[in-house]
């Protein structure tokens, strides 16, 4: 079917999108390199639809489909969206995502080169067409537009070459895409949801969550946007959750349930009352963790899958905990279940049974605990579990924690790092206090040099005015100037701990200091209402290699390392761009697990909302780099690779010969 015939289609109704398609997610890189391949005539894939009768249809857009029956886009609704956007210069009717990634394209009649509009490149050339512009006018612009090139002398003897460069860009308008049907009585919503999930493997799939909201946005079209208008105010709080984390939280307060199932029969008053009930619950207990447990920022936020079991037990106590003994037994067991990673294996199963601890609210939390008790065995902080490295640790947010909760002094004021005091995590920075150079001189590996046990907090203007000193040299000092400020932090006194040469036993202690910090909160939570397991006797005094923690790829790796990434972020920001983020934590989605540190990254892409997320990855193995590609970061290896990307691709740099003419 060709380009136009499909456009068409979907002017008419007779081509739509279903329901349970996510939004429009492509950016500016993507777009652009559709256009070229069509242009070239490289192959662009082809398109799978469901054709399905039209008055049962579930579709996205508000546009009536033509009667009979409709294909619904299966798979190639980025390519089909794209093309629409440029071709007739506006998003479709069912286009739910940022336009801004299709419009203001250009064309380069000289070197053939598409760009997108930048005023600074493209005001004094004439060879710059806008694309949008030629496909909304037509074959019937063309004698207007080599009339002007031929009164331009320069390009008067190249005018036939332009000529078939226009008629070429417009040939767009008749390339054909194949088009494979999946039809019959047979193809219910949920069969067709399994055969999309075949054909898109390598894209991503949707979940049992992307089904109900299919179901639910059926009856309840705006229901999709009332849940993103909550994720985004989460979002400016500094919260990063998901559509099918929301979902869950709503299954949960619906139904009592993990699995979707239920939910997808539930009538649209139900779900409505359902949504606004779980965003108390998660409100309540976001303020729950953040001012109790100094946890207020998503970086330190694990565990987030406790947090349906927490807004299904607040809503089933009317919204308000009784008194404060309950609400620190609640935040007991979520410490727990956080730090022992309770629902990052079989998510569902984990939830189902805890939401069963509480059908019967009284007692509820002292089952929630039992069953921790059952599943994991010992409750108790052991000096092992802080033998972790990398800001993707699990014991990462423990330390944090117990920062914010303690009395845990900042060594540059003296003053406690308490939440109440400081706001968000982002005052804050991780401060290594053997510094990274140092170790990495003495021949430290990257897991010992970024050991948890390394970190602590501190303000900026400390962290500054310490630097790269030792703490052989700059410890003395802050114990003069504060005395107690150093042991606040869970800084072993013995002297000889703080010279180099001893940095393996200097964690080691450590270690141990912060196991019985994290125990004794633990236990202030419980408020002696439960019995508290006997501390395990100390482990003996020999070095650990903290090689043999549960490692997570990628990081700095040395101080060479170091400088290069600094020195390409600072880069970065003298071309007007944001900073980016320096060693950051990829997470699943999911579960919030960690998977990889990317040495300098950008999340939501150098220019958000125009171009893809893209990283920074130095020396590092092909297991960091495919968990980066699969998360459809575009990564580089090099930092002159990098800059190319930057000054062609993202700040259109006119490259080589890009406003010469077409000769």
């Amino acid at each position: 079917m060709q380009v136009a015939n499909i456009l068409a289609n979907i002017d008419s109704g007779a081509m739509a999108l279903p329901k349970f398609q996510r939004g429009y997610v492509w950016n500016r890189d993507q777009v652009r390199g559709l256009i070229e391949s069509l242009y070239h005539g490289h192959p662009v894939g082809s398109l799978l639809v469901w054709v399905t009768p039209a008055e049962t249809a579930s579709y996205k857009g508000e546009q009536e489909v033509a009667p009979g029956v409709v294909r619904l886009l299966l798979d190639g609704q980025q390519r089909i969206t794209s093309l629409y956007g440029i071709i007739r210069g506006k998003p479709p009717a069912f286009f739910d995502g940022d336009a801004r990634a299709f419009t203001d394209l250009y064309f380069h009649l000289g070197n053939e080169e598409f760009r997108f509009y930048q005023h600074s490149l493209m005001q004094n050339d004439p060879l710059w067409i806008d694309v949008s512009a030629l496909m909304r006018e037509g074959p019937a612009a063309l004698g207007a537009h080599v009339a002007r090139l031929g009164q331009l002398p320069e390009h008067a003897a190249v005018q036939g070459q332009l000529f078939g460069r226009l008629g070429s860009l417009l040939a767009i308008l008749s390339k054909d895409f194949h088009v494979e049907e999946v039809a019959g009585d047979d193809k219910t919503v949920d069969v067709v949801v399994e055969i999309f999930n075949r054909v898109n493997s390598g894209g991503t799939k949707l979940s049992q969550g992307d089904l109900a909201l299919a179901k639910i946005c059926g009856s309840w079209p705006e229901g999709r946007e009332h849940m993103q208008a909550k994720l985004e105010r989460w979002r400016e709080h500094g919260y990063d959750f998901n559509l099918d984390w929301l979902l869950r939280n709503v299954n949960a307060i619906v139904t009592g349930e993990a699995r979707f199932a239920k939910l997808h029969d539930e009538p649209t008053a139900a779900i409505q009352d359902g949504l606004a009930r779980a965003e108390q619950g998660i409100n309540k207990a976001l303020t729950l963790i953040g001012g109790r447990l100094g946890l207020d920022h998503d970086r330190v936020l694990f565990g987030r899958y406790a947090l349906p079991v927490m807004a299904r037990y607040i809503d089933r106590r009317g919204g308000q905990l009784t008194d404060v003994t309950e609400r620190d037994h609640l935040l007991y067991w979520y410490f727990h279940s956080a730090m022992w990673g309770r629902f990052s294996g079989s998510t569902e199963s984990a939830l189902d049974q805890d939401f069963e601890a509480i059908e019967e609210v009284d007692g509820g939390i002292d089952r929630l605990i039992d069953h921790l008790r059952l599943w994991h065995g010992s409750l108790r902080v052991e000096a092992g579990h802080f033998r972790g490295w990398s800001l993707g640790a699990r014991f990462y947010p423990v330390l944090y924690a117990l920062t914010r909760v303690g009395e845990a002094q900042d060594w540059g004021t003296g003053l406690p790092l308490k939440s109440g005091m400081l706001g968000k995590m982002n005052a804050l920075e991780v401060h290594h206090i053997f510094p990274k150079a140092l170790l990495y001189r003495e021949g430290f590996e990257k897991p010992q040099v970024n050991a948890v046990a390394n970190f602590c907090f501190l303000t900026k203007q400390a962290n500054l005015q310490i630097s790269d000193r030792p703490p052989s040299e700059y410890f003395p000092e802050i114990e003069g100037q504060f005395p107690g400020a150093l042991a606040s932090q869970w800084i072993p006194m013995d002297r000889e701990l703080w010279g180099t040469r001893n940095y393996p036993q200097f964690l080691e202690e450590r270690q141990r200091l912060l196991a019985e910090a994290a125990n004794e909160l633990l236990d202030d939570l419980l408020h002696d209402t439960r019995a508290v397991e006997p501390a395990a006797p100390p482990e003996p005094h020999v070095a650990v290699s903290v090689t043999e923690a549960r490692s997570v790829p990628g990081g700095i790796a040395d101080d060479e390392e170091d400088a290069v990434i600094r020195e390409i972020d600072e880069w970065v920001r003298r071309h007007g761009l944001p900073a980016g983020q320096i060693e950051h934590e990829l997470s699943d989605p999911e579960t919030g697990d960690p998977l990889a540190i990317l040495d300098l990254a950008w999340p939501n892409g150098l220019q958000q909302g125009y171009s893809e997320p893209v990283a920074l990855l130095l020396g590092e193995e092909q297991a960091t780099l495919q968990i980066a590609n699969d998360h459809r970061f575009r990564h580089f290896t090099s930092a002159d690779a990098f800059k190319r990307y930057v000054e062609t691709q993202v700040l259109a740099l006119p490259s080589e010969g890009a406003a010469a003419g077409a000769g």
